[in-house]
This record gives C-alpha cells, sequence and structure tokens, in this order.
C-alpha cells in the first residue's frame, strides 16, 4: 500500500504512518535538555504563532538512511527503527505502521540504539550517527527510556556527538557501557568507552582518551560479561579532508569488566589502523570477528577463536571505513557472518570467502542487520533507502513504504498549476519532484513523486516560465536538464576549454536560473560559469573566486599528515570551490558568490570586476560559505550564511549587507549557540519577515534579524536544509535532512506581525 500525506484539507494522519507527535502527544515527550529551550524563542517576547502548523508531504517513496535496529525479545512484532537523521521509530505490528518517537527531544541523529536484555521496556539510545560522513549529524549523548519508548531522559555524556554501541551487563542493569566515538570535526569532547554502574547518573571513562582517541566499537562475552573486546578509533574530519584512523586505533581486551585492558596486535596488521567493527559469535562466543580498516595492504577480515587473544587474517575483504565496517553474525551459525556494505555480503565458511546477497530490487548502501534468532532465514537490512525484511535471507525482499525518512539537501518550487511542485535533491536517493497538493481524498501518494536524476542529488532550478524543464544534478557537479514532458535528461556540466585549469566541483555545486532572463544559467567551480542557452554552451565570468588555499599544508589531529594516511582524500570534495550563488532580482548582473574558504565575492557588472570580503563580524576566517541571498526588495541588501560545524563550531552566523558586500552586520542575535544554519530566506512581500533553518529548527523573525522565535507547529527536532517561499501561494516550504519536505500554508498571519 502506498503512503498518502496530506491532501487540500486539513492533516490527515494516514493508517499506515504517523506524520506528527503531536498525534501522538505521550510518545518521545521531550526532556528537559531538549533541542532550543523555550528561553531562545526571543528575547523581546515571543511571537504568538503557536496555531501555525506545518504538514508533511513526505515522500515515503525514498524513505532514508537506518543506523540501528532493535527488535522485542518477547513481543517479535515491536521493532525499534533508529535513523541517522530522522529520530527514532517504532512499530508495533511489523511495520504495518510506524510512529517517530523521538521528535521532541535535543538530537534527530542516532548512533545506537539497545533494549536492556533483563527488562526490554528499558531502551538505551545513543545519539549521533557512527559514520564519517561529510553529511553526517551530531548528538548530544545518551537517552533512557524505562516506558517502552513512550518518554526519554537524557543521562549524560552530551558532548560524545556520536556513539557506536551501548551494551548492558545481562547480570546488573545498572551497568552499562558506551562506545563514545567522539567528535568528527574536532578534538575533545565526551570520547572513549565509558561505564556506568548506577544506571546513568554518573559515567566515568573506561578506555581511550580526551584528545582524539574514542570507541568505535565494543563486544561483550554473555557467558562471561567481563570478558570484553574493544576498538579504539583515532579521527578527524574537516571541509578539506580527514584523517580515518592512527596509532591512537587499536584492538584492547578486558578480563574484569573494564577495569584494566590490554593492548591486542597478534595477529593484527603492523602499520597504523583505522575503524575496526566487532561482533561475537553468540552460539560460540570464544569466535569474535573484526573488520578492520588499515593503512597499507592490511585492511580485510580477521578472527580469533579464543575471546580476541589473538587474531588471524581470513581474507581481503573490507568495507569503506568511512560508511561501513560493521558485521553482524548468524545467532546459531559460528561460521556465518554478514558485513554491510555498498550491498551486503555474507560469508558461510568464517570469513575466509563472501558473496554477495541478492540485492534485487532493493536499494544499495547497507548500515544494519537482523537475523531473526529463531529462523535464520528471516533477516532485515537498514540501507539509505530504508528498511527492508525478508524471509528466503535476501532472495525476496520487502521494503516499508511508509518511513519519510528522506534527507533532502535543497528545494526548488515551479510554477505550475493547480498546484505547483516541490523539488529536492537528496542523499543517495535522487533528485525527486511532487505536488505541493492534491485533490486525491487520499493525500499525496508516493506514486505521484518522480526522478529526475539519479545518485545523490543536490541543487534544482525549475524554468519559471515552463515547469517541465527542471535542472537537476548529481554529485561533483553532474547536471542535466530535464524535460517532463519525454523523461529525456540532457548532459549541461561544462568543460573547461583546451589549455585552461581543471575545474573543482563541490560535491554539491550551486546552479541558478538568473531572474532576469530565464535562459540564463550560472554554476560555480572555482571560477564563475554562464549560459545565455540553457546549458548549452557556457564561458566563464570570473577567474579563481576562491582563497586557492593547497589543502596538503593544513593540519588535523594537531600536524600535517602524509598522503599515505588512512582515507585521507576518501569521500572528501576538492578545496577552493564556490558553494553559493545569488543575483539581486533588482538589479542585472549584480551577483554574490560564496566559497568553501570563507569569501564572499560581489560583482555589479556581471562578472568583468570583482570585489571581494574575507572577514565577517563575529564569524571565523575561512568559515564555509552555506548560502548567499540577494534581497528580493533592495538592490543594496544582501544576507549570507556561514556554517562552521565542520571545524567543531556548532555557532549559527547570518549576516547582512546594505551596500552591496561593503560593509556587514551580524544578524545571528537570539538564536541558540549550539546550532549551526542551513537555510535562509526573505519573504519577496515583507522584507522584515525573515526565515532560518538551523540544525534542530526553524526560525523566523519580524523585524529582520533583530529577534528570532523558534517556529513549532508540526515540526520534529530535525535539520532545516533548505527553505524557499512560493510568491504565488505564499507558502513556506522546508527541506529537512531526514524528514522531507514540510509546508507552512500562506505567510499573510505572520505578515501582520511585522513590527
Amino acid at each position: 500500500m502506498p503512503v498518502s500525506f496530506r491532501s487540500i484539507g486539513a492533516v490527515a494522519l494516514t493508517a499506515l504512518v504517523a506524520l506528527s507527535a503531536d498525534a501522538q502527544p505521550r510518545r518521545g515527550a521531550a526532556s528537559a535538555t531538549g533541542a532550543d529551550s523555550a528561553a531562545s524563542d526571543s528575547a523581546s517576547g515571543r511571537l504568538p504563532i503557536d496555531g501555525m502548523r506545518f504538514r508533511s508531504i513526505g515522500p515515503g517513496s525514498t524513505s532514508g538512511r537506518i543506523s540501528d535496529l532493535a527488535i522485542h525479545p518477547k513481543q517479535s512484532s515491536m521493532w525499534y527503527v533508529a535513523t541517522a537523521s530522522g529520530g527514532l521509530w517504532k512499530t508495533e505490528n511489523s511495520g504495518v505502521t510506524f510512529a517517530p518517537i523521538f521528535d521532541q527531544q535535543g538530537s534527530f541523529s542516532i548512533g545506537a540504539i539497545t533494549l536492556d536484555p533483563n527488562m526490554p521496556s528499558t531502551l538505551w539510545v545513543g545519539t549521533g550517527e557512527n559514520n564519517s560522513l561529510r553529511s553526517v549529524a551530531y548528538g548530544d549523548g545518551v537517552y533512557k527510556s524505562i516506558d517502552d519508548g513512550r518518554t526519554f531522559t537524557n543521562v549524560g555524556l552530551k558532548n560524545s556527538e556520536h556513539i557506536g554501541r551501548i551494551l548492558v551487563d545481562p547480570r546488573n542493569s545498572d551497568v552499562v557501557f558506551v562506545a563514545a566515538i567522539g567528535p568528527l570535526w574536532s578534538g575533545g569532547g565526551d570520547r572513549g568507552l565509558y561505564k556506568t554502574t548506577d544506571g546513568g547518573k554518573t559515567w566515568n571513562r573506561v578506555l581511550g582518551d580526551s584528545a582524539w582517541v574514542g570507541v568505535n566499537d565494543v563486544q561483550m562475552d554473555p557467558r562471561n560479561p567481563d570478558l570484553m573486546v574493544a576498538s579504539t578509533f583515532q579521527r578527524e574530519r574537516r571541509v578539506w579532508g580527514q584523517i580515518h584512523g592512527g596509532p591512537g586505533s587499536e584492538l584492547h581486551r578486558s578480563t574484569d569488566g573494564g577495569k584494566t585492558w590490554t593492548r591486542i596486535r597478534t595477529g593484527l596488521p603492523s602499520g597504523d589502523l583505522g575503524r575496526i567493527g566487532l561482533s561475537i559469535a553468540p552460539s560460540d562466543p570464544d569466535v569474535v570477528y573484526a573488520v578492520i580498516e588499515a593503512s597499507g595492504s592490511g585492511s580485510g577480515f580477521y578472527r580469533s577463536t579464543n575471546s580476541g587473544a589473538s587474531w588471524e587474517r581470513m581474507s581481503s575483504q573490507s568495507g569503506l571505513g568511512l560508511f561501513y565496517n560493521e558485521i553482524f553474525v548468524d545467532p546459531t551459525n559460528k561460521d556465518r557472518v554478514y558485513m554491510v556494505e555498498t550491498n551486503t555480503s555474507v560469508s558461510n565458511d568464517a570469513g575466509r570467502t563472501w558473496t554477495q546477497v541478492p540485492s534485487r530490487n532493493k536499494h544499495v548502501d547497507d548500515h544494519v542487520v537482523w537475523i531473526d534468532p529463531n529462523n535464520s532465514e528471516h533477516i532485515m537490512i537498514g540501507s539509505d533507502g530504508g528498511l527492508y525484511e525478508s524471509f528466503d535471507r535476501g532472495t525476496n525482499w520487502r521494503w516499508f513504504s511508509n518511513l519519510p525518512l528522506t534527507q533532502f539537501y535543497t528545494v526548488a518550487l515551479d510554477n505550475a498549476t493547480p498546484f505547483y511542485n516541490v523539488y529536492g535533491g537528496t542523499q543517495d536517493n535522487n533528485t525527486v519532484g511532487g505536488p505541493s497538493r492534491t485533490t486525491n481524498a487520499a493525500g499525496i501518494q508516493n506514486s505521484d513523486w518522480t526522478t529526475i536524476v539519479g545518485g545523490d542529488g543536490f541543487r534544482a532550478q525549475i524554468d519559471p516560465t515552463d515547469p517541465n524543464i527542471v535542472y537537476a544534478e548529481s554529485q561533483n557537479g553532474g547536471m542535466v536538464r530535464h524535460d517532463r514532458r519525454t523523461g529525456e535528461n540532457i548532459s549541461i556540466r561544462p568543460q573547461p576549454a583546451p589549455g585552461e585549469p581543471a575545474s573543482r566541483w563541490y560535491w554539491d555545486t550551486p546552479i541558478l536560473i538568473s531572474p532576469h532572463n530565464p535562459s540564463r544559467l550560472y554554476v560555480g567551480s572555482q571560477t564563475l560559469w554562464r549560459s545565455d542557452d540553457r546549458g548549452n554552451s557556457w564561458r566563464t565570468v570570473s577567474g579563481d573566486l576562491t582563497q586557492a588555499i593547497d589543502r596538503n599544508q593544513l593540519k588535523m589531529m594537531g600536524r600535517v599528515w602524509g598522503s599515505d594516511a588512512i582515507s585521507k582524500w576518501a569521500s572528501t570534495s576538492y578545496y577552493g570551490t564556490i558553494l553559493a550563488i545569488s543575483e539581486s532580482p533588482k538589479q542585472e548582473g549584480l551577483i554574490y558568490v560564496g566559497t568553501d574558504d570563507g569569501l564572499v565575492q560581489v560583482t555589479e557588472d556581471g562578472g568583468t570586476t570583482w570585489r571581494r570580503t574575507s572577514s565577517f563580524p563575529g564569524v571565523p576566517d575561512t568559515t564555509y560559505v552555506q548560502r548567499v541571498f540577494a534581497s528580493n526588495h533592495d538592490a543594496n541588501v544582501a544576507y549570507a550564511v556561514f556554517n562552521n560545524h565542520r571545524s567543531g563550531d556548532f555557532k549559527p552566523y547570518i549576516v547582512k549587507t546594505s551596500d552591496r558586500g561593503r560593509t556587514w552586520t551580524n544578524i545571528s542575535n537570539n538564536l541558540p549557540a549550539r546550532g549551526s544554519v542551513y537555510g535562509f530566506v526573505e519573504d519577496p512581500k515583507e522584507p522584515r519577515l525573515l526565515f532560518a533553518g538551523t540544525e534542530f529548527a526553524m526560525y523566523v523573525s519580524t523585524n529582520g534579524g533583530g529577534a528570532w522565535t523558534r517556529m513549532r507547529g508540526g515540526l520534529p527536532t530535525v535539520q532545516m536544509r533548505d527553505l524557499a517561499i512560493h510568491a504565488r501561494d505564499d507558502d513556506l516550504v522546508l527541506a529537512t535532512f531526514g524528514r522531507g519536505f514540510y509546508i507552512l500554508d500562506d505567510l499573510a498571519p505572520l505578515r501582520t506581525m511585522v513590527r
């Protein structure tokens, strides 16, 4: 059955999925440490906007990244589905319906979930995805529920940011271990293996250090829980690169419940190690498996038959540590092991040989496998495309189309009638488009959504004079012009002429239709490109607009690393690229450009001359420019949004110029200190009405940025990645990174509050 979302009328809750936590007021009740306290709503008095409700339009057709699963051991129809950026979901009927139960907490990204084996009504949730992606979201520690997920309490480790595993001692529910990987973008924080003996009231680090070495995974012998194996993990990621290992990445073993640890190297690679995933065979706990990321040729799949004391390399099979490196052993067959990667692999001979799990009609990029302890033919896999279930070990799959978890990078709107369409590029789920409303009494269906271009999707632009022409792109500037009437995609990526420097395309390349000519396009590499014939031909209208910093000379973890460092450039973008473009609707040729190394460049003559600014009030130098926005009302006014979370700085930064970029004023004001800004838009009809989307919430200002108020109606805690206003219909549309699209119908009431 398809998922249905909002129709023309009031918000409709379908029989398949609850779209708002407000429909179930007891579920996921906010803890005292929930995101963005009410005190931040407005220093000058909170706006009366509680009655304004956002509606979800999905889609469920793409779903999104699943990070972990927990199945109730006594009620097999009760599942908990943890997501990378869409919160925690629960079903009590084996997936016929799901409900979000974590929507009002302080985080939306989940790295690990564990049910207490003694009291399965107790849930332990570790926030912050346990991968190292450029799009990874961070958390605020460990949450505990003692009532099947109806309410949650944050019990600490609030600076851990990313959690890989939680284990509860089967002898004593008050004894819990948390593998805290720690901050990705900076040092410090709560990183390492933490132990509580009082149910989470206090924590003690028993492994790792406070600088760079966290713990990725930990396993406990079910016969003797004092015997443990853990993997430490040293890493840092920045805008320009990453180091995914080092001398701090090791395997360790404890025989006294974590009081003391022995470093294990027997049978392991001799050089630096990276991320290490672990799993114990439930049917024979002497057998422990490890998938190891290592320098040189040491990466591979390893086995211990003496509870981790020594190891043997079984094969060279390994996954990309940034994204995978997790393994799952069949509960009844110690030699059958699953390893998640782009397509999950399975070994039936203890890791010596591998075959791909059948994946017909299944999305790629897997992150978790659950094997039914009572029937090993019955498995579930969580991937970037949602949750899948099989009763024949993957020969056939059932996909759950009722989990609206799409991670949208951007939003774009057309002018179709009678209802405009909403488009967006997604993480690993294509660029898609669908209706903002429908006359179908059942609501918007999954079948109403169409794919424009495959791969990771990013910016989209729609011809304002012809809603059938959509410009879209995949990663690193893979731009196409799509005709909805024929389904044809024509590649329009600019190519440098012979002798010109190679283009540096960012992962999420900006593309813009000029507000003065629908045939004119602008795109950015390190230079600004212009086309006057819808992308058929291109010319550059600038030189290199970046600082052209050599990333090989930049430090990570306090020093410059050689090219042989683990995964140094894997899954990273070129550095020194254009991220944002905006042309003034009031003056043709007045263009603003923002770069990943902290510059805003302005031209008033279409690119002949440029004016550069590298310093902005309150903003650290070289901060990533997330968005630039030329005012709809005044040619002298523009806004720039800076996002410094890739340096471990989660503060919001919005600046405004009233003199075409010569001087700037910081208007971040009372936005919460924890919550980078991603999306920004100015109302096309009221210049003082501004909207900002942050890491955790949506904000509005009715006085030009003087003060900000949180907009709560119907919205979960989630990253508000991009914003757009439909000028004809007066709707505010949000692209969230983890919960699809939301729409606020009719901005007229907010315009009456402008002061």
